[in-house]
């Protein structure tokens, strides 16, 4: 039996990862991060990674991580879902790390569990796990081009899929070129390749599939962290807001909005809890999990969002609210690793149902 609960270490790295955010990721300075030339900012993912340790969660202990299980990085998720933190952890510390997991890399995962050094798997940010794979042709030296890629900016090294190989590129060997993308908190480049030394990290396309599986599913839990702090900081603005002498949120008709976008977030809460337990135990129905997670939180995020920006009246509107990150980190999210609708059509074929 699946255990949903969050187990006592689970609330107690919540409530460290929060206390950190909260103290080095306020809604201000990411508002001021999103203004500025750089993506990330180098000491909040020095706190995160090497400070907190969160980096190499999922990476053994003799490889130099915490020898923790997806549970507790879905966790993380959800906190960094919250705050809408500009940091590479999906891209580095669950896509990337769950690709080298799987092919048995040694190498590299100390130095990424560790934090010295970031890693993007480097194939479009919208690839779903059950699409055809985009590979470049392999060679002795790997030429290319590959668009949208997560976390690519700010990379030290590229897990690039040429030729049904896994191949590791230094970033000096490729060109990334920024992307304008609609989140402002997590960047999207281009990379090009001529002519790059790559060094072989896997044969075969199981490492990367079973990084975007993992990574589809531990992103319905940042979808639920986006969802619950929407629905939290809506809920506090209508107990403060006053129209007519009253509450805005002791309106009838607010309050059957908010109780049945609650009712979505403790869904959503299940589907994203049950994937990553899937995922976590290795469990065969990970791939049933994992669509019905991404099916139900990609919208679950985006409503959510709308529903703060729209219930904040005029200042859900400006750019000095943060509502707005967390509508276009919900769009983005919606979009990335398939969207609801494609996962639905992937779970249709996983249980044997027929379109109509």
């Amino acid at each position: 039996m699946s255990d949903l609960l969050y187990s006592e270490l689970e609330e107690e790295l919540r409530s460290t990862v929060r206390d950190f955010l909260t103290d080095h990721c306020p809604p201000s300075a990411v508002l001021e991060r999103c203004e500025g030339p750089e993506p990330y900012d180098p000491q909040l993912w020095r706190g995160l990674a090497g400070g907190l340790g969160v980096a190499g969660l999922q990476v053994p202990e003799e490889l130099g991580g915490a020898g923790a299980s997806l549970r507790e990085v879905a966790v993380v998720l959800e906190e960094l879902g919250r705050s809408v933190a500009p940091a590479p952890y999906f891209g580095s510390s669950v896509l990337a790390a769950t690709a080298l997991l799987a092919a048995g890399e040694r190498e590299l995962l100390p130095q990424l569990a560790a934090g010295e050094r970031t890693v993007a798997l480097a194939v479009p940010f919208s690839t779903a796990p059950a699409a055809p794979l985009p590979e470049l042709a392999a060679g002795a030296r790997l030429s290319g081009r590959i668009t949208s890629v997560a976390d690519a900016r700010t990379a030290d090294v590229l897990l690039v899929p040429a030729g049904g190989a896994l191949w590791a590129v230094e970033r000096g060997e490729a060109a990334v070129r920024p992307r304008t993308s609609l989140d402002l908190t997590r960047p999207l480049a281009d990379v090009e390749l001529d002519g790059a030394a790559a060094r072989k990290v896997a044969d075969g396309q199981e490492p990367l599939r079973q990084a975007l599986l993992t990574g589809a599913g531990l992103l319905a839990s940042e979808q639920l962290g986006i969802a619950e702090w929407c629905l939290a900081t809506t809920v506090a603005y209508l107990k403060e807001r006053h129209q007519f002498g009253r509450p805005v949120g002791s309106f009838q008709a607010l309050k059957h909005r908010l109780a049945d976008l609650w009712l979505e977030v403790v869904g959503g809460r299940a589907a994203a809890r049950y994937a990553a337990d899937a995922l976590a135990a290795g469990s065969p129905d990970a791939p049933v999990a994992v669509a019905v997670a991404q099916a139900h939180c990609g919208t679950l995020a985006v409503r959510a969002a709308e529903e703060c920006v729209q219930l904040h009246g005029g200042i859900g509107m400006t750019w000095e609210h943060p509502a707005h990150l967390y509508l276009k980190r919900a769009k983005a999210d919606q979009l990335a690793l398939g969207t609801p609708g494609f996962h639905r059509s992937t779970l249709a074929e996983l249980v044997d149902l027929a379109a109509p």
